[in-house]
């Protein structure tokens, strides 16, 4: 276990895609605030293996600690990486890639960070997706997966994101949720957790989603209790490309992502999400604009992401 001073934050971000050129500089930009300040990075750093290296690389040499979860985009296998390791083994390559970087990963022992709100056990998570979350009517993931054809609305992971040696990407996240609980249920409970994820724990945040269907693509009902079950102080997630602040069950979650230079350049230049020390008086749509103004830009009106 890995253990911090008091004084620092718990930063965080995700989604910074870094592919896109105007992301770059945004990246460049992040500092810590104190020399103590541990930063949380939820997946879609970038879509190559050598795009995540130079952005964790980084933040790694600002931060007193990087914290990284993968989003799908690690770990799709485009083609124009010279990487072409696919499923567990590509996100294998980039576990061991982060260890040498010295950023925690989901495989690693949970660190603890210690600051003004007491300690709290931060745990990346890399969960991924089993089509359970569907739209009304569509009983079966055959289902909505034929209608998301048929509307033209469909993830790019059905082409990139490969689940070797697994027959499918549920079956992988049904694994990678049996194994994940195991470890969270046997973390000390005498402390709170941050946990992190780059796709959402409860499905009640993709509500705002242009396309509902799209939804299917972003968790799984497995995990709609484990911001209680785990006893989190807050939840950290990105993927939706709708940065806000909701509740759920009286526990803060935290959509954090920077997205694409069409979505974040009308808002202004991302920053960072302080996640703990709990800022005052959180209200659940601060630090950003409300969730209806965001949906027009969001990724959720470009379901290929």
């Amino acid at each position: 276990m890995t253990v911090t001073d008091g004084g620092s934050s718990l930063l965080a971000i995700s989604d910074l895609h870094v592919g896109h050129p105007a992301n770059r500089p945004v990246v460049e930009g992040l500092r810590p605030r104190t020399p103590q300040d541990w930063l949380l990075v939820a997946g879609d750093v970038g879509d190559t293996v050598a795009d995540v290296e130079w952005a964790l690389r980084l933040l790694a040499g600002r931060f007193a600690r990087v914290v990284w979860s993968p989003g799908n985009h690690e770990l799709w296998t485009p083609p124009r990486d010279p990487v072409t390791l696919r499923g567990v083994a590509r996100y294998a390559h980039l576990v061991e890639l982060c260890r040498d970087l010295g950023v925690v990963t989901p495989e690693d022992p949970y660190p603890v960070w210690v600051g003004p709100d007491g300690p709290v056990t931060v745990a990346p998570l890399m969960l991924l997706y089993d089509h359970s979350w569907r739209p009304d009517g569509f009983d079966t993931v055959e289902a909505a997966l034929a209608e998301a054809y048929r509307t033209g609305v469909v993830c790019t992971d059905e082409m990139l994101l490969h689940p070797d040696p697994y027959e499918s990407r549920s079956a992988w996240c049904a694994a990678r949720v049996a194994e994940t609980a195991r470890r969270l249920a046997g973390r000390d409970p005498a402390l709170p957790t941050v946990l992190m994820n780059h796709w959402p724990l409860v499905r009640e945040v993709t509500r705002v989603l242009r396309y509902p269907i799209f939804a299917q693509w972003c968790g799984t009902e497995a995990t709609a209790d484990w911001h209680v079950r785990f006893a989190a102080a807050a939840v950290v997630y990105g993927h939706l490309h709708i940065p806000r602040t909701t509740w759920h069950d009286g526990v803060r979650f935290e959509e954090v992502s920077v997205g694409y230079p069409r979505e974040w350049q009308p808002r202004g230049v991302p920053r960072l999400r302080q996640i703990l020390p709990a800022p005052d008086g959180v209200p659940p749509t601060a630090w950003w604009p409300p969730a209806a103004a965001l949906t027009r830009g969001s990724q959720s009106s470009r379901p290929s992401a």
